[in-house]
């Protein structure tokens, strides 16, 4: 499945890590893939590692197998690359995809902030979800705004001929407020998807993210990638 977001820190990543997380402690054998990381020179945070070491960490492999691609500034992939002196080549991602596909059962896959930002100049993150023709789910905050944010990013998947497994609306308070509850019906009935929720985590703990991933459902998703 390729996990995508409205944007930029909306908790794509965590999404991912818990659904690696969930797979693998059921005995799936899941492998997860990040075509590029960009923002390596940011100040490491104890409780939350960069998105590859996340990756790696939840699904029991080495953050080197987790990406094609590692960049230092926190900017848009085509543009670190280009900085970098080191265009992305969008069939040396499919490729490496491919490789990692080979291997596991399940390939996660975590995009690069929306499905609109540009990996190449002329190479999208859902032209790289289209090669790959693998159902999204779809990350999103709960608060204001979620729902303009989530609806286009539904219609731009929907667009390109993506299948949209489901929605997931995180960090989900303990206690949500009226915005919030009215946020995830209004998109499931709107955006004709089912809307998960996944609560705050305190830090990136395998069993925490596999406990969190077991309540989403995997089931379903899993089915729409077969």
């Amino acid at each position: 499945m390729f996990v995508t977001g409205t944007g930029t820190d909306v908790g794509k990543t965590v999404v991912a890590a818990t659904i690696c997380a969930a797979l693998r402690a059921r005995g799936e054998q899941v492998v997860p893939f990040k075509p590029v990381v960009t923002g390596a020179e940011e100040p490491a945070d104890r409780d939350w590692p960069p998105d590859d070491a996340l990756l790696a960490a939840a699904a029991g492999v080495g953050a080197e197998e987790v990406t094609a691609a590692r960049f230092g500034p926190p900017v848009s992939p085509h543009l670190a690359a280009e900085l970098a002196g080191a265009p992305l080549d969008p069939g040396l991602l499919r490729g490496a995809f491919d490789a990692r596909a080979a291997e596991a059962e399940i390939v996660v896959v975590e995009g690069v902030g929306g499905l609109l930002v540009p990996l190449a100049r002329d190479y999208l993150v859902r032209d790289f979800a289209v090669d790959l023709g693998l159902p999204l789910v779809v990350a999103a905050s709960p608060g204001l705004g979620t729902i303009n944010h989530t609806l286009l990013t539904l219609e731009a998947a929907r667009a390109a001929g993506l299948r949209v497994a489901g929605v997931v609306l995180t960090p989900w308070p303990t206690q949500p407020s009226a915005l919030q509850d009215d946020n995830r019906a209004t998109i499931a009935r709107l955006g004709d998807v089912e809307v998960a929720t996944l609560s705050q985590l305190p830090r990136a703990d395998p069993a925490l993210l596999a406990h969190a991933g077991a309540q989403l459902p995997l089931d379903r998703w899993l089915g729409a990638c077969r």
